[in-house]
Order: C-alpha cells, then structure tokens, then sequence
C-alpha cells in the first residue's frame, strides 16, 4: 500500500519544487530581459541623441548657409582707419583737379619751351603750370618729369586720373602728358600742334612715341616732389 500522507508529501514536494522551478526560471527571464534592456538602452539613447544633435547643427546653420547662397555678407567688412580713407579721397580729389585744369588747356597751341595759356605749351611745360597751379613743384623737363613722384605698374588697370605718362625709346624720356581716365591722356602735340586728348594705347607709326611709364604725382601730403633718387622709365 501506497502512504497516503507519502504520496501528498511528495505532491506537495513536487509542487513547492515546481514552484521553485517556476520562481528561478521567471527569476532568470526576468533578469534576462532586464539586462538586454539595460543594454539596448545606451543604444536608443546614443540614437536619440545623434538624431537630436543632427537636427539641431542644421536649424543652427541653415540661415548662415542660406545667407552665404544669396551673397549676403556674414562677417562685417573692415574698416579702414580714417586717416587712411581721409588721405585716399584727398589724393582722388586732387588727381580731379589735375584733370579738370588739364582740359582747361585743350586746344592750346604747342610752343617749344611754352609753359602758360597766353603764349602757348610745350608737354613739359603743360605738366608744370597744372602742377604749380596746384601747388606741386616738380622739375621742368619731361626727363626729369618723369622721376617725380611714384612710380606706378604700367598697367591700364592701375593708373588714376592725374598720373603722369611717358614716352620715349629705350631709357630716354622725351614726351610726357596726363592721364585723364578710360585709357585717354592729355599732351602738348607736335604732330598735332596743340594740346589735345587722345588714346593712351595706339598702334606703332611713324612720329608716335612708345608709352614708357607712369609716375603718380597726386600724393596729397606732399607739396613738393623728390626726383633725386627715383629711377628713370
């Protein structure tokens, strides 16, 4: 015979193991789950906030890339000092003058040695009296003329209205006239036997001078220009 109260001991054995059974599977899973959840959560974290950043950076840098696509500045410009501005209008102002006083003369009949409106020009001597009527000393020849002042690249995209022109063979300077703007020049021609305007850049004949340099003489703080140590063109 089979002991009844046995037999339910080892039920209830069975079933409180079971149960222990039960409690250290769902114990495992439990943890089981919880760890891949502990672990899968620096992942959606790391995930999340890649995502976050990403749209952040292009909210932040959308209008600066915008602005930078339509040409807008983003950076302020720089500024000059004002002195230097200052000097930069006063010496364009009297590169003007230069000008204006120069087209004052066209027409002039040329005179070798002239130097005034009364008896006439010679291209030195147009050169001097605009300079003298501005205050400028600089010597009487074209040769000496042409080592006053600045010398400027000759260069059509570099000069200024009021600059001084050369001509000549090799190094001997023997015309000079100014520069009025839009490759054009002022002199006192020979050929032409007044003072006209005409191109700076004109094609090789005969009796036309080949364009040599360029000096600068509209400086603004200087009244008087050295021509001792500045080389010749």
């Amino acid at each position: 015979m089979v002991d009844a109260r046995a037999g339910a001991g080892y039920d209830a054995h069975r079933r409180a193991g079971c149960s222990d059974m039960r409690a250290l599977v769902c114990s495992s899973t439990h943890r089981i789950s919880y760890t891949a959840f502990s672990h899968e959560m620096p992942r959606r974290s790391f995930f999340h906030l890649a995502v976050v950043g990403t749209l952040a950076a292009i909210l932040v840098m959308s209008p600066a890339t915008l602005r930078a696509q339509d040409g807008v500045r983003t950076t302020p410009p720089v500024e000059e000092p004002h002195a230097l501005t200052a000097f930069r209008r006063s010496a364009v102002a009297l590169g003007d003058s230069i000008v204006e006083l120069a087209r004052d003369q066209l027409g002039r009949r040329y005179v070798f040695g002239g130097a005034s409106p009364r008896r006439g020009f010679d291209c030195s001597g147009l050169v001097q009296y605009i300079a003298t009527m501005l205050h400028i000393a600089i010597p009487r020849t074209a040769r000496l003329q042409a080592r006053a002042g600045e010398a400027v690249a000759k260069d059509t995209a570099q000069l200024l209205p009021g600059d001084l022109v050369t001509f000549g063979r090799g190094s001997r300077i023997t015309h000079i006239g100014i520069y009025v703007g839009n490759g054009r020049f002022i002199h006192a021609s020979t050929k032409a036997g007044r003072v006209i305007e005409t191109a700076l850049i004109r094609p090789p004949a005969r009796g036309i001078k080949p364009w040599q340099g360029v000096r600068r003489i509209a400086l603004a703080d200087v009244d008087t220009l050295s021509t001792a140590d500045a080389p010749l063109h």
